[in-house]
């Protein structure tokens, strides 16, 4: 029997999700986007986590849709059809996730795959990774989600040039332009990865839910909306287990046991 195209395992809060076609660069086929999904299902479902950690096998992240299969994928199905039915739920489930996930990105992610990594909460990249649009380099159009993040993130000027120009960037202009949040030695990663999922599992789960909610209603809010949002969850933080005991440790000055609730 072949190996799962993704992998998971549960230690200390965290289940750690690896794209497992390191071959091809965990290039997305069909197999792995539904492993994928289970996966992501899965951790929400368990409510052991309170983060994810996802990363890739071997020496990448993820090369994008794996050109040697989709081609002929694509001759049964409609394009548009699989990206509704197969691309665009996962990229959905990260982004209204309610637990943080931290992307560690090793070596490449492109195209879909660089989606996929900025989907994450919190991208971490090793020094060798490297990010590329490269959709423009097979006359295609970005997909993904990458139209919509890339200009929040990095703004128009250079969400424009990534996009035409498709530059392979490295992690070090990937953090100067607001893509990743640190970078670290290849060697070190995975372990600075896994501190940073294992940190934020023990913090308040409940309220990072909440505050993935408003991140993503100020993206199309005005101020005056944006305000009522926060009101209604604060209103709802404000009556959590976790919020109770946060004040109580402060009050008596020692670290809160915060139990996602």
């Amino acid at each position: 029997m072949s190996e799962k195209a993704v992998l998971s395992a549960v230690s200390n809060g965290v289940m750690t999700i690896t794209l497992n076609r390191p071959e091809v660069l965990n290039s997305l086929n069909m197999a792995l986007l539904a492993d994928l999904r289970d996966a992501l299902a899965a951790a929400k479902a368990d409510a052991s986590v309170r983060a994810v950690l996802l990363t890739g096998a071997g020496r990448g992240f993820c090369a994008g849709a794996d050109l040697g299969q989709t081609g002929s994928e694509r001759g049964k199905s409609d394009t548009e059809q699989s990206l509704r039915e197969k691309y665009h739920p996962i990229i959905l489930a990260m982004r209204q996730f309610p637990k943080p996930i931290v992307g560690a990105v090793n070596g490449i992610a492109a195209g879909a795959g660089m989606s996929i990594a900025l989907a994450c909460d919190i991208v971490l990249a090793g020094e060798s990774a490297a990010f590329l649009q490269a959709f423009t380099k097979i006359g295609l159009v970005p997909d993904c989600g990458s139209t919509w993040f890339l200009p929040r993130m990095v703004g128009d000027v250079r969400a424009r040039a990534l996009i035409m120009m498709a530059d392979k960037i490295s992690a070090s202009d990937a953090l100067q332009y607001g893509l990743v949040w640190k970078v670290h030695p290849d060697a070190a990663l995975m372990s600075e990865a896994r501190k940073s999922a294992e940190w934020l599992a023990q913090m308040p789960t409940r309220a990072y839910d909440m505050i993935k909610q408003a991140l993503a209603a100020s993206q199309g809010n005005g101020l005056g909306d944006q305000l009522e949002i926060e009101a209604m969850l604060q209103g709802q933080a404000v009556r959590t287990k976790d919020h109770r005991e946060g004040v109580t440790a402060f009050l008596e000055k020692r670290p809160a046991k915060f139990v996602g609730e």
